[in-house]
């Protein structure tokens, strides 16, 4: 019943707060004038330096890095959106990314199973693939895209249509995996299955209404699949 699996990247294949907490406090810090402007520009993004949290409407959970650098504009009198978003890409790019799960095993028996597998992420491209490429996964991907692709940001279909369209899939055959509400309802609008994982920001009780499953992580995949009917 499932010939493709369409993955979000940050909070589905990396672990969302082991990865990116350590990248805002250093990215902030980096722009700021001083502590004190810090606490407001993490304000201003729905982030807690010194718990390394962040709000559920943090346009860093599932925006784009517009819409990051959007939100932080107000902070920064004098700098252009331009300037700030391709610092942003920059330096995300650099960002120590860490595994949900170990996913060279994963990504590869998936693979063995014959699914085609995919990568769409609000992340911009560039460091989409860096990440992966630092984890060396990039080869076990059919199709990657971000939000400047040329598809469309989610909770917009096009990214979804487009990995189905690519590959010859059929949606109804294809499942978004995700860990937010962009992901599933992104999913949805393009007639796939949807499963939501807990390795992001979002809670099983948020996600459930708008999955087909939640599951833990993404390493609970393969017994979904097999649980399926024939």
């Amino acid at each position: 019943m499932i010939d493709g699996l369409l993955f979000d990247k940050d909070g589905t294949l990396f672990d969302f707060r082991q990865s990116w907490g350590g990248w805002a406090a250093g990215f902030l810090t980096a722009i700021a004038q001083d502590a004190g402007h810090a606490r407001r520009l993490g304000r201003a993004i729905g982030f807690d330096a010194a718990a390394r949290s962040f709000a559920p409407d943090s346009p860093v959970i599932a925006g784009t890095a517009a819409e990051i650098a959007t939100a932080l504009l107000p902070e920064l009198p004098g700098t252009d959106l331009d300037t700030l978003t391709d610092r942003i890409n920059a330096t995300a790019g650099n960002a120590p990314m860490a595994e949900a799960v170990p996913l060279r095993p994963l990504l590869s028996t998936l693979r063995d199973r014959g699914l085609r597998l995919g990568v769409a992420t609000n992340d911009s491209e560039a460091p989409a693939r860096q990440h992966l490429a630092a984890h060396g996964l990039t080869a076990l991907f059919d199709f990657i895209a971000g939000y400047d692709s040329g598809h469309g940001a989610k909770p917009g279909p096009g990214m979804c249509l487009a990995f189905a369209r690519q590959l010859g899939l059929d949606p109804s055959r294809v499942a978004m995996v995700g860990d937010s509400l962009h992901d599933l309802h992104a999913g949805r609008a393009a007639g796939m299955r949807t499963i939501g994982v807990l390795t992001g920001m979002a809670s099983a009780s948020v996600l459930a209404p708008h999955a087909d499953v939640v599951l833990p992580d993404i390493g609970a995949i393969p017994g979904w699949l097999a649980e399926l009917p024939a």
